[in-house]
């Protein structure tokens, strides 16, 4: 069975984008050209979405910027808007405080218009192409995206790219979760299998220390209440090199709903969305309206040879695979 391919508006800059609706295994979501976007994820008996999303492209080039969409082609920050690849300097568009890379500028995966390469009923394939010199990275590289809805209530997305000159590809999934269908998610408890975090500085640039959680208001190994938890924009240290697929997070809703993650990635940052101010989207925008789980590798990695590498060589494929499993373990 085919998927519903739809219009789903006008970008600020006249590209149309189209909107996949997925069914299967008790969820339903849908997915946007625009960003490889995931603008709404529902459970089967639940009248409310689990992630943040706005019903036209004007809410993704503003407050709900990044919100669903695929970023890169490097993820979270670069310090000095500036790297080392390969033994050449590069530099790239300090669009965070004309200082630091933010998900690789303005012009990065999230603000660009995807193509569907395949859609059924319950799976979209996307994929986009990015020239050499594209936001002041090396190479041509090449990006899919797919995402499934199967057994027993999972989105599962994986995340692949290919490149024919040595460039950092760091992806993640930036969606918000929001479980219980109301303005913020402070009742919502989080649990991170990770020993490690990394701490910032002022720019929220890692400083290179990994530090143990043990100890710390950053322990979320037994899972804590998020209105207990401290600021979170944090990368969680998982591992320190991509591995099989592992679950590494849970997140509880009051409501009973909960949702389980499972990567590859050796990172997961966690980000409790307190910029937001009240606002368009499907239902308001305030502080902490959503928690964004992004599972990737280490933040700057670039700078910090001691962290896990982000640098893809040509001959090699980036594969990335992300497992959201959502139930109702208080369901009868």
């Amino acid at each position: 069975m085919s998927a519903n391919i739809r219009d789903f508006g006008i970008t600020q800059a006249g590209e149309r984008v189209e909107a996949i609706d997925l069914t299967g295994s008790g969820l339903r979501t849908t997915i946007l050209t625009l960003g490889a976007t995931v603008q709404d994820l529902r459970l089967e008996g639940a009248d409310w979405p689990l992630v943040l999303g706005a019903d036209t492209p004007d809410a993704y080039q503003g407050p709900l910027l990044y919100a669903g969409a695929i970023v890169g082609p490097v993820a979270n920050r670069i310090a000095g808007a500036s790297a080392t690849i390969a033994g050449k300097r590069y530099e790239f568009e300090a669009n965070e405080g004309g200082r630091t890379t933010l998900h690789s500028g303005a012009t990065g995966l999230h603000a660009r218009l995807w193509q569907i390469e395949s859609a059924t009923a319950n799976e979209a394939t996307l994929c986009i192409d990015l020239a050499d010199g594209d936001g002041g990275f090396p190479g041509n590289r090449s990006v899919t995206a797919c995402f499934r809805l199967i057994e027993p209530g999972d989105l599962v997305i994986e995340l692949r790219a290919t490149t024919d000159a040595p460039s950092p590809i760091n992806l993640a999934h930036h969606g918000y979760w929001t479980l219980d269908g109301t303005p913020d998610t402070r009742r919502h408890r989080l649990r991170v299998a990770a020993d490690h975090y990394l701490p910032v500085d002022a720019e929220l640039i890692p400083t290179g220390e990994a530090r143990p959680v043990a100890g710390t208001e950053f322990d979320l190994r037994h899972g804590r209440l998020l209105t207990d938890a401290p600021p979170l924009d944090h990368n969680f240290c998982l591992a320190m090199s991509r591995r099989d697929l592992t679950e590494v997070a849970d997140l509880f809703g009051a409501s009973g709903i909960r949702l389980r993650l499972a990567t590859t990635e050796p990172g997961l940052h966690v980000y409790d969305g307190r910029h937001f101010t009240p606002g368009p989207g499907r239902r308001g925008l305030n502080p902490h309206a959503g928690i964004a789980l992004e599972a990737q590798g280490w933040p700057d990695a670039p700078n910090h040879p001691g962290f896990p590498t982000v640098t893809l060589a040509p001959g090699e494929i980036y594969r990335q695979i992300t497992r959201f499993r959502i139930d109702r373990p208080d369901k009868p």
